[in-house]
């Protein structure tokens, strides 16, 4: 199986009759573009203002958090700061409330947005080689919603998700599992796994998802499984966040902390199809 150290080939045993069908290595100098839109959910703030702060070099994608980078979308996120790629879009005119991932109640379509299906597949196993940001301000995820082209279409499968709060040496709290939003066939089953690992080292985040169930794994290693499953195309959502004292997301307690930029660093993506 996987282990963090290095890249080993594919398939794992538990993946017998998976062929790869998408794959982004980060070898290049440039971030390509027809597999990654560089800006997160641009529909509710602008392509601009919401635009990802990255670089690659030595076969990583590194996604920056900065310290004078504007919030992406202050009018519905507060203070919320994001470096974040996704692989399809889709939105309705301004002023509407029809756009993917409608995170708050009272967002509307500040940017209408050309509708994109760069990589929007209907099952199959995804991970991430990355390593996490030891910051109490910091989160890091990769995680899949619905394309939403209808508004049920919604759901949510989060492979990993790691706030700084939960890194510790030796020990880390995953984020994992399945969000409904306003899919009325799922139910929400998510938890944060304690595994005994270095997160700020390189590990394989990974999901299978099948018609009847989302099974998840760290290293190669099974620790999670929802009997549950979005049955419609969804699409990679790859991020850094960082929250300001005071924000929902982190506790009261949660300081600004460390150096800038603060860095995710991602080795690969990887996506198999059956």
């Amino acid at each position: 199986m996987t282990q963090s150290g290095s890249r080993l080939p594919f398939p794992q045993p538990h993946l017998d009759g998976y062929r790869l069908e998408f794959a982004d290595e980060f070898d290049g100098d440039d971030l390509d573009l027809t597999r990654w839109l560089p800006t997160h959910l641009p529909q509710w703030s602008s392509r601009s203002q919401a635009a990802a702060r990255y670089r690659l070099g030595d076969g990583r994608l590194v996604l920056q958090i900065l310290e004078d980078q504007p919030p992406w979308c202050p009018e519905f996120d507060g203070a919320t700061k994001v470096s974040s790629l996704q692989t399809g879009v889709y939105a309705g005119e301004a002023g509407s409330a029809l756009g993917q991932h409608r995170f708050n109640p009272r967002a509307v379509v500040r940017e209408p947005q050309p509708p994109a299906r760069l990589y929007t597949p209907l099952y199959g196993y995804f991970e991430v080689r990355a390593k996490a940001i030891a910051d109490a301000s910091n989160m890091i995820a990769f995680w899949m919603i619905g394309y939403e082209d209808a508004p049920e279409r919604s759901g949510e499968i989060c492979i990993c998700e790691i706030f700084g709060t939960d890194v510790e040496p030796e020990t880390v709290r995953v984020g994992m599992g399945i969000h409904p939003f306003r899919d009325p066939e799922l139910t929400d089953d998510f938890s944060r796994v304690s595994l005994a690992i270095d997160a700020t080292d390189f590990h394989v985040y990974g999901a299978e998802w099948t018609p009847t169930q989302v099974d998840f794994f760290v290293d190669g290693r099974p620790v999670k499984s929802v009997p549950q499953s979005p049955g419609y195309p969804m699409q990679l959502m790859l991020g850094a966040y960082e929250f300001r004292r005071g924000d929902d997301s982190v506790p009261p307690s949660s300081e600004l902390t460390g150096h800038y930029p603060k860095e995710f660093v991602v080795d690969y993506v990887r996506a198999f199809r059956g």
